[in-house]
């Protein structure tokens, strides 16, 4: 029985409102605050340097969500590893770098490969904790693509526990969501750990 063509579905980032000129002169505010002086000619435009900055930080790129048929029925794990990671600590406004490691079992339809990675970005663009990114990323990818299973493994490096408070130099933080077949069935959910390099 043929599969029913669906259109790809436009993502959009919102950008929640961004007011440069505002963001630049409370930034400037912010640094004179600390005591930052904003009169040399170095640090002059520093202000506007970080507005943009965080303006880029908070503004995914929109994309298609490309599907396709399944037609010869893959039903093995298709899996993205080390998808690099940026987003920012919302507790700290600091940054966390890392990578994301997303797999899932195909059902009627397959996701374009270069989609796992825009879905990834998608969801980092903003203010985050670890743990609900992780989960965003597992719980939008199983309602758009509706697979057997799905799994995303985030491994990042937080700023705000590395350059600060405890400065725990070098520590990362492992967070997992699985779905489907691959929280259920112990062997998959063994393979997929396997392929990410992550001990489960």
């Amino acid at each position: 029985m043929p599969v029913r063509s669906t259109p790809a579905l436009r993502v959009v980032g919102t950008d929640g409102g961004i007011d440069l000129v505002e963001a630049e002169r409370a930034a400037g505010e912010f640094l004179r605050a600390l005591g930052v002086s904003t009169e040399s000619e170095s640090v002059r435009g520093t202000p506007g340097r970080m507005a943009r900055a965080y303006a880029e930080l908070f503004s995914p790129r929109a994309f298609d969500l490309t599907t396709f048929p399944n037609d010869e029925g893959y039903d093995e794990l298709v899996l993205a590893r080390d998808i690099p990671l940026r987003s920012v600590c919302e507790h700290h406004l600091l940054p966390f770098v890392g990578t994301i490691h997303i797999g899932y079992l195909p059902a009627e339809r397959i996701l374009g490969l270069s989609k796992l990675a825009r879905v990834a970005e998608h969801f980092s663009y903003r203010p985050q904790v670890q743990e609900r990114l992780t989960k965003q990323i597992a719980d939008w990818l199983a309602e758009q693509l509706a697979p057997r299973g799905v799994g995303v493994v985030v491994e990042a490096e937080h700023t705000c526990m590395t350059l600060r408070g405890v400065q725990a130099t070098g520590s990362r933080t492992v967070t997992s969501t699985l779905l489907g077949t691959l929280r259920e069935d112990p062997r998959s959910r063994a393979e997929f750990f396997a392929l990410t390099g992550v001990g489960p």
